[in-house]
């Protein structure tokens, strides 16, 4: 039976589907913090009164009132959350997601093409007037695989700036892995020894070996990006084909491929943590949208709901039948599924193709589901930054106060 654990974090209004020590030499460290950008139109902390003000005027709001912003800039999907400080965690106060599919045709011409381009910048100018409607205090903007491997990434990103304002960073698969443990990883089921975190993409999938205890942010000991996510390994492996047989061909190929790429990360945990590591004893945990649609189906949801689904605990054995049953399922029919429809139908064979290989190496008896990951924890980071800013300021003045 699946189970729920308590929200990490709550939202002002149902904002839908938001649509995801010692480490390893190269691991990503959960500690570090990136610099924000600017906003649109907007300003950091550091800037000071606005043009015109006096600068006896001007005040930094107080920070559980100021809002803060992410936008996550996916191979897939375009993603932005607006939120404001609630103690340690945060209230969301806006949000936007659109499937851009930015990424398409990128397999076969190593290039973004110029209707998967238009496609973003329109989601990322409703993004962008949102930063400004908010009067978000502090944004980070990043764009992840699609924009890495594109051989025009790069100008992209400058075209994006011109037009929009937004300032987006291409970043690593190394931060990008750490954005997602830091965004999820409060939803780990309670347990002792390591767990996986994993986050399958539209051009990539992240793997993160992590150590968790009593709710900390988890000690990070290995993680593996490979290049395989929906919409790469599904035009990788060719369009789907009709016949039964063909099918499931194709999605053997897909799960060989992924099992191929993963082995040097099995290698190295079972390197790590010897002949009598048992893989079955691995905690799971999944962020992306083919966990939190297959958790749907799983709960026969007639559309998706996601406080139903974000923090879900189900059996893999479930999860598991489900991804092979839609794998196996005619087109036409898939699509009739609730919560996959014709936006999901041809992408989610891949996601299920992932996520099943992934159970396989680490057959655990049950699986966390997460609707969050990178967009959350760009904004515990800023957060993290913004409180430790407004203690030294407070500190600051109280040190002036006692010296008058």
């Amino acid at each position: 039976m699946a189970e729920k654990l308590p929200p990490a974090m709550r939202e002002e209004n149902d904002c839908g589907n938001n649509g995801l020590t010692e480490p390893r030499e190269n691991a990503p460290s959960l500690s570090s913090s990136a610099s924000p950008q600017r906003r649109p139109g907007g300003r950091t902390e550091q800037d000071g009164p606005r043009a015109g003000a006096a600068p006896a005027e001007w005040r930094s709001p107080p920070f559980h009132r100021q809002a803060f912003a992410a936008i996550d800039l996916g191979t897939n999907n375009c993603r932005l959350l607006i939120a404001r400080p609630d103690g340690e965690n945060f209230t969301v106060i806006d949000a936007f997601s659109r499937v851009v599919r930015l990424g398409e045709g990128l397999a076969q011409t190593g290039r973004l093409s110029e209707a998967a381009m238009e496609r973003a910048l329109g989601a990322l100018k409703v993004c962008a007037e949102k930063l400004r409607r908010r009067n978000v205090h502090l944004a980070r903007s990043v764009a992840t695989e699609a924009c890495r491997r594109a051989e025009n990434g790069p100008e992209f990103i400058e075209r994006v700036r011109r037009e929009t304002g937004i300032a987006l960073d291409i970043i690593s698969a190394k931060e990008e892995a750490r954005l997602a443990v830091l965004g999820c990883h409060l939803l780990l089921e309670q347990g002792e020894g390591p767990a996986m975190v994993f986050d399958i993409g539209g051009g990539s999938t992240e793997l993160v070996l992590v150590e968790s205890r009593g709710g900390e942010v988890p000690r990070i000991h290995d993680w593996q990006s490979v290049p395989w996510g929906v919409v790469s390994l599904s035009e990788t492996c060719g369009k789907e084909p009709a016949g039964d047989e063909a099918r499931a061909e194709r999605y053997a190929r897909m799960k060989r491929l992924v099992r191929e790429s993963l082995s040097p990360l099995t290698e190295r945990i079972a390197e790590r943590f010897g002949p009598d590591h048992d893989p079955a004893g691995m905690r799971l945990l999944g962020t992306s949208g083919t966990v939190t649609t297959l958790a749907s189906v799983h709960l026969e949801l007639p559309q998706y709901d996601r406080r139903a689904v974000d923090g879900l605990i189900v059996p893999t054995l479930a999860m598991r039948d489900i991804a092979a049953a839609l794998a196996a399922m005619p087109p036409q029919k898939r699509r009739s599924q609730p919560c996959i429809g014709g936006e999901r139908s041809d992408l989610v064979v891949a996601g299920c193709a992932i996520l099943e290989t992934i159970i396989e190496l680490w057959p655990t008896e049950r699986l966390g589901v997460a609707d969050r990951g990178i967009r959350e924890g760009i904004l515990r980071s800023l957060m993290r930054a913004g409180s430790a800013a407004e203690q030294s300021r407070a500190a600051l003045r109280q040190a002036r106060r006692e010296a008058r």
